[in-house]
């Protein structure tokens, strides 16, 4: 029997997900493979056992208040969607139905409709977020007193909140110019990490890329995309849309989770009126590990890193976007960088969004495993392409009493870059 979901249930206009349901044979081939199910061992809280939940709630044979604490309850990390024999679409389906469940009203008590509000308006703004975060690290002292959200999100803040930085509008590329881009510079890592752009915008002018970094973009909305704040999600994407030139290469992302958000901008607009400028638009978006990979990469200078680093798989890179290999082949373009083996390096830190504040309690306990699993490998560093994870994974380490140094990929080929 087809299980066609009616459009109108769904949060993303003219967006059928009928595929997502009716391709999912519930072999449970994605059980070990997903986090929530591995640490809290119940089939609603499996791949198979929510796509149920959700198929049973859009028909309207189950209230959708009944549905939602396990659909809240999973990461989005996809790693069921790469494991899945029938090519499930996973995450556009729990896209989907968050954006309906938002829609609807249906996403749980006020309080917490309050915080997630409070978050998506405050990350997606890096003014916003840069006060909220200095306001923040005067109540580190007291998050012991603090409800569980609030004191996990004050435990993620770095210790020194690094300084404002404006990168110019145009970063001339070295040499003869291989290409042309633009850069998102994004929300939360413009505030938390902001030498990762200017890393990046480095790397890419050291390799022949002219740099256009766009005044007046902001987030990409796939923050809110993730929390099915469809309307906030649009809102943001179209004033990328309007500000970033399109007679480029490529618009480049550092994040896996903004060129994962970015890559679904067909999902999210639909058949609305700019739903194809938005494809257009998806369409020019790379991961930056991704283009200067393809680009090929000019020989590095030095070594400029400890000598052992481990690479962390972003979720939203290896599992939304399939991103594996081109990072690593970055890397070992290092002189002298030995790349270690992570143990369970397929399963996600905790980061996921804002997952890491609204369930504080799963996340600490992925955050705490994978911590374990990079000071087991012996690396001396530890190296990711997604701020989300830079920040959760290095917050776990500190609570493991590690100093143990954490990188994004552009760091670490911008300092051979300059060594």
């Amino acid at each position: 029997m087809r299980h066609q979901i009616p459009v109108e249930r769904l949060g993303f206009r003219g967006v059928a997900m009928a595929t997502p349901v009716e391709n999912c044979v519930h072999c449970g081939l994605c059980l070990p493979a997903c986090p929530t199910y591995q640490l809290l061992g119940r089939e609603m809280d499996s791949p198979r056992g929510r796509i149920l939940l959700m198929k049973t709630a859009l028909e309207g044979r189950l209230p959708l208040a009944e549905a939602r604490p396990f659909i809240e309850r999973c990461l989005g990390c996809q790693s069921c969607a790469t494991i899945c024999p029938s090519a499930t679409d996973y995450g556009a389906l729990l896209l989907s139905f968050r954006a309906h469940a938002e829609e609807s009203g249906a996403r749980g008590k006020l309080p917490a409709l309050l915080v997630r509000r409070l978050l998506v308006e405050t990350l997606s703004h890096p003014a916003r977020f840069r006060a909220a975060a200095l306001f923040g690290a005067l109540l580190r002292p007291l998050r012991g007193l603090l409800p569980a959200q609030l004191a996990a999100m004050l435990e993620l803040l770095p210790r020194v909140l690094p300084a404002a930085m404006r990168l110019p509008e145009t970063v001339p590329a070295e040499g003869e110019r291989r290409a042309r881009v633009t850069l998102l510079t994004g929300c939360a890592q413009s505030v938390l990490a902001p030498g990762i752009n200017r890393a990046a915008a480095r790397v890419l002018a050291c390799n022949g890329v002219e740099v256009l970094i766009p005044r007046g973009q902001g987030c990409c909305g796939g923050l809110a995309l993730h929390v099915g704040a469809a309307r906030k999600a649009r809102a943001l994407a179209r004033r990328n849309m309007r500000v970033f030139p399109t007679d480029v290469d490529a618009i480049i992302t550092t994040a896996a989770g903004c060129g994962s958000g970015m890559r679904e901008y067909g999902l999210l607009f639909g058949d609305a009126p700019d739903g194809s400028a938005a494809i257009e638009f998806a369409a020019l978006v790379r991961d930056v590990h991704v283009f200067l990979d393809e680009l090929g990469l000019r020989a590095p200078r030095g070594q400029g890193h400890p000598q052992r680093l481990a690479y962390q798989d972003a979720c939203h890179l290896a599992h939304a976007q399939g991103i594996t290999e081109a990072p690593r082949r970055l890397l070992q373009q290092v002189p002298g960088l030995e790349l270690v083996q992570l143990g369970e390096a397929e399963m996600c830190c905790g980061s996921a969004g804002i997952y890491n504040i609204e369930q504080p309690e799963i996340a600490a306990r992925l955050g705490a495993r994978k911590a374990a699993a990079v000071l087991r490998s012996g690396a001396a560093g530890l190296v990711s392409g997604n701020i989300g994870c830079m920040a959760q994974i290095g917050t776990h380490l500190r609570s493991a009493d590690s100093a143990l140094p954490v990188f994004h990929t552009m760091e670490v080929l911008q300092r051979a870059y300059d060594a």
